[in-house]
């Protein structure tokens, strides 16, 4: 399982015994995903309710003016319209049995109704008795420039690395789009669906980003055990909580027109949401262990697992505030109605949409913290065993061999005010050159 370009963590050495050990894992896994996306891969697209009526085609439009009108008189204590909205543009259609005609069109008017200029590209419907009325704006151009904007962003910065990532960002959309979101619609259970595809885009983007080593091994295992977890304690808490996953008119249109399982699909969301959060926590993980194990070679599994463990700690920290701030700016707006309608706090909180949220971010974070000591522990062990027979030797001298972080290069205080040697990279145990200790207490001593 060697690395198939150049990465930190393919110095390490590794033992063909750990190679072995590691395979009798992942195979198996592999294909029991495989067979599992092959049982469940859907069979066509699912019959569902039209999303327009019939006969009604979206085609694509340019307004190439605007005349604004007085807005009507509205009877009191109604919402006044925004002036903006009331009038008359001209646009002129790009497509359809009417390309380059200039129609007269009402603008959208009403509350949160849009502002359209001239130039703006806009979407249009048209009936079968060919009338038209503005829909939308079309805001196909700036998402592919923001899209392409971000792609170089990520090559620039990552080069082939970046490239990489975009391939595997590019597996993740083709498997939810073909795999999770079909097979949830066509009825089959969301929670198989999603720890099937979860499985499958860790397994594809994972190696695929950051290679075939030992240490992406070890990341994809942590994962594979979070996620067994997330699930697990996600299944429990929906449950205990008795939320059902009905807590706007989406869930309850899914839950009556196609039947879906909308307690399952939440669950379905938690471990799609997981996934995303915990393989960046086990690539950190499994990543430091490996520059720990190469910068320091006489660390065993013990002073790997502390060490690492401490920047685990750290890591986990900032990324449970990250979680949590994320879930309420999703839900600002719901959480400001709440404010305005003077309910108590207690009241709203156990409201099922906040719940849902309460539950979705406790249930996250408690696999992410798990995520820290499986996977540096299964990379300690593995790094360990892989340098074991250069420690039974012994060191051919008094001093270790220079690494990344080579204690003879560090600086008293790096890492914390108290000295390298209480921060997470810890001074490797090994005998000190003859006289060493003694002079350093000689010398404070002295200057007492």
């Amino acid at each position: 399982m060697g690395a198939n370009h150049a990465h930190g963590t393919d110095a390490v050495p590794t033992s063909r015994r750990t190679v072995l050990a590691g395979l009798a894992v992942l195979v198996p896994l592999a294909i029991v995903t495989l067979a599992a996306l092959v049982w469940l891969w859907p069979d066509g697209r699912p019959e569902a309710a039209a999303q327009q009526p019939p006969g009604v085609e979206r085609l694509s439009g340019t307004v190439t003016g605007v005349v604004l009108k007085p807005c009507p008189a509205v009877t009191e204590g109604a919402p006044r319209p925004d002036p903006a909205t009331c009038g008359n543009a001209t646009v002129r259609v790009e497509d359809g049995p009417d390309v380059g005609r200039d129609v007269t069109l009402r603008l959208p008017s009403g509350p949160g109704a849009q502002h359209f200029a001239a130039d703006d590209a806009v979407i249009l419907l048209r009936d079968s008795d060919g009338a038209y009325q503005i829909s939308d704006h079309d805001r196909a151009t700036p998402l592919w420039l923001f899209g392409a904007a971000f792609a170089l962003a990520v090559i620039a910065f990552g080069r082939w690395r970046g490239v990489t990532a975009l391939v595997g960002l590019a597996v993740t959309f083709v498997l939810l789009l073909t795999f999770v979101i079909p097979g949830i619609l066509e009825g089959r259970s969301p929670m198989l669906v999603a720890i099937t595809g979860a499985a499958a885009i860790m397994l594809a983007v994972l190696y695929l980003t950051h290679g075939f080593s030992v240490s992406t091994s070890m990341a994809v295992l942590g994962t594979l055990a979070s996620l067994a977890l997330t699930g697990l304690l996600s299944y429990g808490a929906l449950g205990f909580a008795r939320l059902n996953g009905i807590t706007d008119d989406s869930a309850l249109t899914l839950g009556m027109s196609l039947s879906i399982d909308t307690q399952g699909l939440l669950l379905a969301s938690i471990i799609i949401g997981a996934l995303g959060v915990l393989d960046d926590v086990t690539v950190t993980q499994a990543v430091t262990v490996a520059e720990l194990a190469h910068a320091n070679p006489s660390y065993g599994f013990a002073r790997l697992y502390r060490a690492a463990g401490r920047i685990g700690r750290a890591h986990i920290a900032s990324v449970i505030n990250t979680i949590i701030l994320a879930y309420a700016g999703a839900s600002l707006p719901l959480l400001l109605l709440f404010s305005i309608g003077e309910q108590p706090l207690g009241d709203v909180l156990t409201t099922p949409v906040i719940a849902q949220e309460i539950v979705r971010s406790i249930v996250g974070t408690l696999g992410l913290i798990a995520a820290v000591p499986i996977t540096t522990a299964l990379a300690a062990l593995t790094a360990s065993r892989a340098h074991r027979p250069a420690d039974a030797a012994g060191p051919s001298s008094g001093h270790e061999s220079p690494g990344f972080f080579s204690p003879q290069d560090e600086p008293a205080g790096f890492f914390t005010p108290q000295g390298p040697q209480r921060g997470p990279y810890e001074r490797a145990a090994g005998p000190a050159p003859s006289g060493q200790g003694r002079s350093a207490r000689h010398r404070r001593g002295a200057a007492g």
